[in-house]
């Protein structure tokens, strides 16, 4: 008789639905150090899943280790963990890279004895040899030099007698059996790593399979990873009731779903035409109580098309009563998967503010999607540079901005810096506004948009940065498809490489460190920056 049991030990390639796991492990395997977030976390796996590894132990995460392709320049060059992971992020990658850089690994520390270390390096070499790759470098730590620097001397000093076996440690002897060669010291890599005194061994493995002296054919292959976008300029008309507002949404939906698109977006405050049927003036809180009451039955539609076109919907935004009792600005991200995601407003403009009494959200993470991960910027958001950066980091390739602005003054505002966005971010961003009027509905006296779908500024895409754009103030849907595999490309290869070149050495963003909040289902508010690192090599 055959008997077939499930397997309680395996490594694969980490996914997004790891993270929590992950920074579980995290916690176990460096207690006294600073851990990651969870944006760090989603942001390393989503730069280079191919390079992210997990060890799974009775389905519980017990290994996990990241990568990511680097230059030999900057492999070779002296650096410290914050400057050369985009202060761990991982977002300094490079399809062109021609070595792996391991900036993380951890094993529970009670099951040391499954040898989950040497499986996971296994990995990152089996990686190395099928990219046809240079070989690994790493910046190992050093756990036995804080303790032995009086009788060992310098860092050097200690790394040398590990090499030739006078003194034992942990991590470095780990990685000599492991065939890496010391390169020397990397002083004050990792300053929260105090048993190594912040400093670690830069070490190389050099695949056997590739000649040293061969020069390096890197170019980065122009493939096709194709998506379709449709952006919804929408006319406000008033509307008899609730079911007929549906209708209207659900005609461009249909439309944007015959094109076989995988997005459709629809403009900021595009609820508001349910205040038109409204048989009395409303106080503008009055107005904001009686949307919020629509939350339920708004949701349960956008998650209902989603599934029966096979779409996913940005439903623009809609004014929420928060549990606190908080007023917020929020879009909903109806997933073609049926699930539903939420991304609050950060920063209400003044005129919400006063009128509405709308209050900024404090969560902001990049939403996992079937065509990799996404972002929304709700209109005054995408203002604010350091939001959009922080969505890339976390490997968002795609920034859906809806907006609702009243003039062309108002409107340029949002299209320059939506365009300024793709270009620092080298990322897609598409617009979606409103246009018309809705008399006795405060805020939609006028509108002014002219959406669109904007590219960054290089060679694969369009000479103006604009993949497809409405006719101003036309109600419209405009559609366009765009290649991600082009971001890779410009990324690495491209005339400017935003990302990558940024000086880390001199700059970095640091997000508060809330807890964390949950972002239905995809994760929540969580701090990204400080020298949150674990681990190293």
């Amino acid at each position: 008789m055959t008997t077939t049991a499930k397997k309680r030990l395996e490594v694969r390639a980490a996914v997004p639905g790891d993270v929590r796991g992950i920074q579980r492990l995290i916690a176990r395997a460096y207690p006294g150090m600073p851990n990651y977030s969870l944006a760090t976390i989603r942001g390393q796996i989503n730069n280079f899943p191919n390079g992210c590894f997990v060890a799974l132990y009775d389905s519980k995460v017990v290994g996990y280790c990241a990568t990511m392709r680097v230059s030999k320049a900057m492999a070779f060059s002296h650096h410290d963990w914050e400057e050369i992971t985009a202060n761990g992020f991982g977002t300094r990658h490079s399809a062109a890279g021609e070595w792996l850089y391991g900036y993380e690994m951890a094993v529970d520390p009670k099951l040391r004895g499954l040898r989950i270390g040497q499986r996971l390096y296994d990995e990152r070499k089996e990686l190395a040899e099928e990219l046809d790759l240079h070989g690994i470098v790493i910046a190992g730590r050093m756990p036995g030099y804080a303790r032995a620097k009086r009788r060992a001397g310098s860092p050097a000093d200690y790394l040398e007698k590990v090499v030739s076996g006078k003194l034992r440690d942990q991590v470095i002897s780990f990685q000599l059996k492991n065939q890496f060669e010391p390169l020397g010291v990397l002083e004050n890599y990792l300053p929260e790593d105090k048993q190594s005194d912040g400093h670690a061994a830069h070490l190389v493995w050099r695949n056997p399979y590739v000649d040293p002296d061969e020069a390096p054919e890197m170019r980065v292959p122009r493939g096709v990873e194709s998506v379709r976008l449709a952006t919804c300029q929408l006319q406000a008309r008033a509307v008899k009731d609730f079911d007929e507002f549906v209708r209207n949404i659900e005609y461009f939906v249909d439309v944007a779903a015959d094109y076989r698109s995988d997005f459709i977006v629809f403009p900021e405050l595009f609820t508001l035409p349910l205040l038109s049927f409204e048989t009395k003036k409303l106080s503008p809180i009055e107005a904001i109580d009686k949307l919020t009451g629509y939350t339920p039955r708004l949701t349960k539609e956008l998650t209902r098309m989603a599934l029966e076109y096979n779409i996913n919907i940005i439903g623009g935004s809609h004014p929420t009563r928060a549990d606190d009792g908080d007023i917020q600005n929020i879009a909903y991200v109806a997933l073609r998967d049926g699930s539903v995601h939420t991304q609050e407003k950060i920063h209400p403009t003044p005129n919400e503010a006063f009128w509405w009494n709308i209050k900024g959200g404090d969560a902001l993470d990049v939403i996992q999607t079937d065509c990799g991960p996404i972002g929304v910027l709700i209109c005054y958001d995408s203002e604010f540079p350091e939001l959009a950066r922080r969505l890339v980091d976390q490997g968002a390739r795609i920034i859906f901005v809806p907006f609702c602005t009243d003039s062309r003054l108002g409107y340029m505002r949002v299209r320059y810096c939506a365009q300024a966005r793709a270009i620092e971010n080298q990322c897609y961003v598409v617009m979606s506004g409103n246009v018309g009027n809705l008399p006795n509905v405060d805020n939609m006296d006028i509108q002014y948009a002219q959406s669109a779908i904007l590219t960054p500024c290089d060679l694969p895409f369009a000479r103006d940065g604009i993949a497809a754009e409405a006719s101003e103030n036309v109600e419209t849907l405009t559609m366009a498809d765009v290649n991600l595999a082009d971001l890779s490309w410009a990324r690495a290869e491209g005339t400017v490489r935003n990302l990558r070149d940024r000086r880390f050495d001199l700059y970095h963003i640091d997000w508060d460190s809330n807890p964390d909040h949950s972002h239905a289902p995809s994760g929540g508010p969580v701090p990204a920056g400080g020298h949150n690192s674990p681990g190293g090599g």
